[in-house]
């Protein structure tokens, strides 16, 4: 059984470690300080310190692994392989260095496209048809290691960041499952990437989660889909937020971009950029629930027709 030193942070991370923790020894998980959440500002700890808290694994969780406390005691001890998910921080080279077979990650896209921090929300946003999880080499460059195996998936009309975030976390639990043993007895294989073909989706900003209603249908609906469900799309309506979350495109029925041309008993319609429509039918209003639109629509249907969303 080889030694192993997580690093990962969410819940996309936490099927990874859990699969660890079955078939190797985990001797150590590090893993981003608590944060306050909510609008209690209560802290938490990230989701897979919990998984390791209830395995009785030590957890350190630096702020800033280079140079810390953490790092040295990590140099320590006896480690056969490093897998990072998610973790959110890039590791020191002499980190990097220190097992006996390396370091290796699990990344959410075909690498050498969607390097960076947010490539399941930067895939669907681009209409993307298929995605998947790359198995590579950790280098000091961000995501920019030799691959060791990858796998693809499809991007669903349906698919949401929520949905595609669930699907790719079994899918990458269980294409490292499938590796290991390979990086572990210095049998896999390992394919450089062309730095050519990279493309980056850096951690989505606030600015990128407002919609722009010149733009045509399908990128809006695309954009709307690949920011549900966190961090989210918004819009304004009486100059109050109204977050998006779930939308369809309705063909061939045109309105002023942002303008609402149309409401049913299930949608608020709204034109576009181009020649289609996109249909709202799921939003939450600023101090409201996240609510299907047939809850908000009930005695406001009329009143908004003409409405400017921006």
């Amino acid at each position: 059984m080889s030694k192993i030193i997580f690093m990962g942070t969410p819940d996309f991370s936490t099927k990874i470690l859990e699969m660890l923790i079955e078939t190797e020894e985990v001797v150590a998980v590090v893993t981003q300080p608590d944060r306050p959440v909510g609008r209690k500002r209560q802290l938490t700890p990230p989701p897979v310190k919990k998984v390791a808290l209830a395995h009785d694994i030590p957890v350190y969780q630096p702020e800033k692994l280079a140079g810390s406390e953490e790092l040295a005691t990590l140099m320590t001890l006896p480690c056969d392989l490093i897998v990072t998910a998610a973790f959110g921080q890039l590791l020191p080279e002499t980190l990097l260095t220190y097992p006996k077979y390396g370091a290796v990650n699990v990344h959410a896209s075909l690498l050498p496209k969607y390097r960076g921090g947010a490539p399941i929300h930067q895939s669907i946003i681009d209409g993307e048809a298929e995605t998947g999880v790359t198995i590579m080499y950790m280098v000091k460059q961000l995501d920019a290691g030799d691959i060791i195996s990858q796998r693809a998936i499809p991007i669903e009309e349906s698919d949401d960041v929520g949905t595609m975030h669930d699907k790719l976390s079994d899918l990458g639990t269980e294409l490292l499952r499938e590796t290991l043993p390979s990086i572990l007895n210095g049998t896999n294989s390992r394919t450089p990437q062309d730095a050519a073909l990279a493309t980056f989706a850096s951690n989505i900003q606030r600015e990128d989660e407002r919609i722009d209603w010149t733009q045509d249908a399908r990128t809006i609906f695309n954009h709307i889909r690949g920011l549900s469900p966190w961090p989210v799309a918004y819009t304004k309506l009486d100059d109050k937020v109204m977050k998006l979350y779930r939308a369809q495109v309705v063909s061939n029925k045109q309105g002023a971009p942002g303008t609402i041309i149309e409401t049913t008993k299930k949608q608020i319609i709204v034109g576009t950029g181009s020649d289609d429509a996109i249909a709202l039918t799921e939003i939450q209003l600023a101090g409201k629930k996240r609510m299907p639109v047939a809850n908000f629509l009930s005695g406001v249907q009329d009143a908004l027709v003409g409405k400017e969303l921006h």
